[in-house]
């Protein structure tokens, strides 16, 4: 009997299967252990499976695949229009079917280990600022202030660990070492990320070509190659900036068309260093206002600055959907 689809509950340890054939019967519904779960899929004839998108599932699907079973990932909040009352395994096996679903790419072991690295980054980041904020904040109670900027309190740290001695009581100094140890450390440790990074974007051809974008770093650039793949599965640029949360809700109800706040519905991490970079962008007007889209200066002048930051990334997003799927460098349009 052909079984298909098949809707699979991931875990850590015991997986739930649920298996249909195409008249709606159920063939299977049973718990398999890890160790097992292979040597199941082994015996069934290549049939479609469908399981949520989450941490493991890219695993999964690769393994699966290489069995020849047709695996489709969906998104959990696709899967939740179809909870009549509890979710369960024939909740996805009756997703996967819906003519109209959209599904996540499967990812491929190298770009897993990319954002591995970047997921490590961040992670530092935020530490390394928490870090620097806590020194910061315990210094200015005996009227000792840092200027603002991780760059200012990485460098008093070192100050401390080569001999200055601000004038604390002598339990606030040891404190104060031992946390200037942590900074300096945990600057380092970002500092050999980002050189990693910098060596792999060197070394992918789609991360070079991002880069030929305005405000599209080596950082952005490597994070969107590791985290879309394919630009092809996305039909458009507008499809692709929806996809990180960019575009405005549609609000709009009886023949009306309103249009509210972006969705933020998508990947956190592009959709911030997207934001970020344009920040930035604009902080060059300032400076170098030659250097700056006309069409971002038109914008700043109707929009407030943070609302005109959105918008470019927006746009940038569009761009870089472009210069994926046609795999070519970004040519900006002449005046």
């Amino acid at each position: 009997m052909q079984v298909t689809p098949v809707g699979i509950d991931l875990a850590k340890h015991v997986f739930q299967v649920h298996g249909i054939t195409k008249d709606g019967e159920v063939v299977f519904n049973r718990a398999i252990r890890r160790a097992q779960l292979m040597q199941f899929f082994t015996k069934l004839e290549p049939c479609l499976i469908g399981m949520e998108a989450c941490g493991s599932s890219h695993y999964w699907a690769r393994e699966l695949t290489k069995l020849g079973h047709d695996v489709r990932l969906i998104p959990a909040n696709y899967v939740k229009p179809y909870v009549k009352r509890c979710k369960s395994d024939a909740n996805n096996a009756e997703t996967v079917t819906r003519p109209t679903m959209r599904f996540v790419a499967p990812k491929s072991e190298e770009q897993q280990a990319v954002l591995f690295l970047h997921r490590a980054r961040d992670l530092v980041v935020r530490q390394r600022t928490q870090l620097s904020n806590m020194l910061r904040s315990l210094l200015a109670e005996f009227g000792v202030i840092i200027p603002q900027g991780t760059g200012a309190a990485v460098k008093y740290a070192k100050g401390v660990l080569e001999g200055e001695k601000p004038a604390l009581p002598e339990i606030a100094i040891d404190v104060l070492r031992l946390l200037s140890h942590q900074l300096v450390a945990m600057h380092l440790r970002f500092r050999w990320y980002e050189m990693r990074m910098w060596r792999h974007s060197k070394l992918d051809k789609r991360v070079i070509l991002l880069r030929t974008i305005p405000g599209v770093g080596p950082v952005t650039a490597s994070a969107i190659v590791a985290t879309v793949g394919d630009a092809k599965q996305f039909k458009n640029g507008r499809q692709f900036a929806a996809w990180l949360g960019l575009t405005p809700l549609n609000l709009s109800s009886g023949g009306k068309e309103r249009l509210g706040r972006i969705t933020k519905m998508g990947d956190r991490y592009i959709r911030r260093l997207l934001v970020t970079n344009m920040t930035a962008r604009l902080r060059q007007m300032k400076v170098n206002p030659d250097r700056v889209d006309p069409w971002a200066i038109a914008l700043l002048e109707r929009k407030p600055a943070r609302l005109a930051t959105f918008a470019m990334a927006n746009k940038t997003a569009r761009i870089v959907w472009a210069v994926l799927a046609k795999n070519e460098y970004y040519r900006p349009h002449s005046a």
